[in-house]
């Protein structure tokens, strides 16, 4: 039986074509702007040795066998090839687009044919999670995607027992990536495979014994889940406080720039899943609709704790939802065609929204970043970001921009992060207490009364301990009074950005 002809949105050039476009918003900015990543860059700095004469006086790295090292090990392979921020640029961009291929793929090996309500979930691959920069878990999230595209297509050939030689050491790959990507990847491939067993006419007792012996080659990485205590700095919050803020989450996943444009774009997701939750027309397939349920599940149980544990797997839940709308037999050719060029139209506006925000956020970051030609190699750098009282809709992406002194000068600054005794690098720089680590760097210009748990610039100086720094770099800050700068003396300023030497 010859089979139907291929829709426009379910062939390769289509395919090829999208990935391409997922590279298009971070193709002019370098470094590319997402709001933690040049607190990675200086880690990566660290890590490779090029300044170890200077900053190994202030950090220390070593490797160590945890569930978080992706882009780690890709910038150690890459770098001494490519140069640091040339090989993080590609590491990054690369992200969205094995994101939008394993999107793609799910689709075809769980239906046969990419369904157009695809189209609609890859716009996600540029979430808000994505643009924090939190990019070992998104790296670890896109491999899983695609490792549970190979997972369905060998499910579906029968080729049960090379499926469980190949992701022996895929589940590796992914759990060294990070742990969550590992996590989720057994949870889809459970899911997936329970319902397959159902539908071959198993009960639900042996369904769940076979599918559970089936994601046995996923289980090696558990052994060192028995070795591992969360880090010196890690910590959880209430759960009913997490959970009162679960559902913002969801509302939040294109967070970016322009609240009326991000929120009508998941105003467009949640009414194409409500229409086919209700029309006669399109349904939800059971294999994937029971693996959205299960990440639905994982989400609301989980706390949101301080790595936005919860909030990470909102954007997944929602694309794995889109990926599960299917048609029903009474939808017709012209349905599924309304449908594509629907979700085409969504995707190529929310690229070019995409496109600008992170253009203008780049040469924002470009006009901030010239103070760091002003700071000599080595220095001693403690830099303060203004941020507000109340933060407004659009990502404030600024707060980490004191790291690039560490990756193009060689210096120190005040904002890395603690991750303690799971860390890969530390801060052993002596009598910098409270201006050594993130949050320091951020402040207020004058103290707020939500309790931001911020300090106030005029505090932030105060506390300093001069005679650690050589420089103090002032972010957008409002100096209303100038005896806040005393012993500093101003070396460079736009207008808006200060550099000031210490003397001690």
């Amino acid at each position: 039986m010859e089979r139907p002809e291929l829709e426009w949105w379910q062939t390769r050039w289509f395919a090829l074509a999208a990935i391409l476009a997922a590279a298009v918003p971070l193709l002019w900015p370098s470094p590319p702007p997402l709001l933690d990543l040049p607190g990675h860059m200086a880690r990566y700095r660290v890590m490779l040795g090029t300044d170890a004469a200077t900053l190994n006086q202030w950090y220390e790295f070593h490797w160590r066998a945890i569930g978080y090292l992706g882009v780690d090990v890709l910038v150690y392979l890459l770098a001494p090839l490519l140069g640091l921020e040339p090989a993080v640029k590609l590491i990054v961009v690369a992200i969205p687009m094995l994101t939008v291929a394993g999107l793609l793929w799910v689709s075809r090996e769980a239906h046969g044919r990419v369904q157009p309500a695809a189209l609609f979930a890859l716009p996600l691959a540029y979430s808000m999670i994505f643009l924090y920069g939190f990019l070992n878990y998104t790296l670890a999230m896109a491999l899983a995607l695609n490792a549970f595209a190979l997972w369905l297509r060998l499910g579906r050939q029968q080729r049960l027992r090379l499926r469980a030689a190949l992701f022996v050491p895929i589940a590796w790959l992914i759990w060294g990536a990070h742990l969550f990507g590992w996590l989720v990847l057994g949870c889809f491939a459970f899911l997936s495979d329970l319902m397959r067993e159902r539908a071959a006419g198993r009960g639900w007792i042996a369904a769940i014994w076979w599918a559970g012996l089936n994601c046995l080659p996923l289980a090696l990485p558990f052994v060192m889940l028995l070795r591992w205590t969360p880090g010196d700095g890690a910590g959880t919050s209430d759960w009913l406080e997490s959970f009162r803020l679960k559902p913002g989450w969801i509302g939040m996943v294109l967070r970016d720039r322009w609240e009326w444009f991000d929120v009508a774009s998941v105003a467009t997701i949640g009414l194409l899943l409500y229409h086919a939750a209700r029309s006669p027309k399109w349904r939800f397939a059971p294999q994937l609709g029971v693996v959205t349920l299960g990440l639905c599940a994982a989400f609301v149980v989980m706390p949101f704790g301080t790595a936005y544990a919860d909030a990470r797997l909102a954007p997944y839940g929602v694309m794995m939802a889109l990926l599960a709308v299917v048609p029903r037999a009474e939808a017709g050719r012209h349905d599924l065609r309304r449908m594509a060029m629907i979700g085409l139209v969504f995707c190529l506006i929310r690229i070019a929204g995409t496109f600008t925000s992170m253009t203008i956020e780049a040469r924002d970051w470009d006009r901030h970043l010239a103070v760091v030609e002003h700071i000599p190699y080595g220095s001693r750098v403690a830099g303060f970001v203004t941020n507000n009282c109340k933060p407004p809709w659009a990502l404030f992406r600024k707060n980490h921009l004191p790291s690039m002194v560490v990756v193009r000068r060689g210096a120190f600054a005040n904002d890395q992060f603690d991750l303690g005794s799971t860390g890969l690098m530390h801060v052993i720089a002596p009598g910098v207490k409270g201006y050594a680590v993130d949050p320091s760097e951020m402040i207020t210009n004058r103290p707020c009364a939500t309790g931001a748990g911020l300090r106030d610039l005029r505090g932030a100086l105060a506390g300093l301990p001069r005679g650690r720094f050589d420089y103090v770099w002032l972010i957008e800050p409002q100096i209303d009074d100038p005896r806040v700068l005393a012993e500093l003396s101003e070396v460079w300023s736009d207008g808006t950005d200060h550099l000031y030497r210490v003397h001690r």
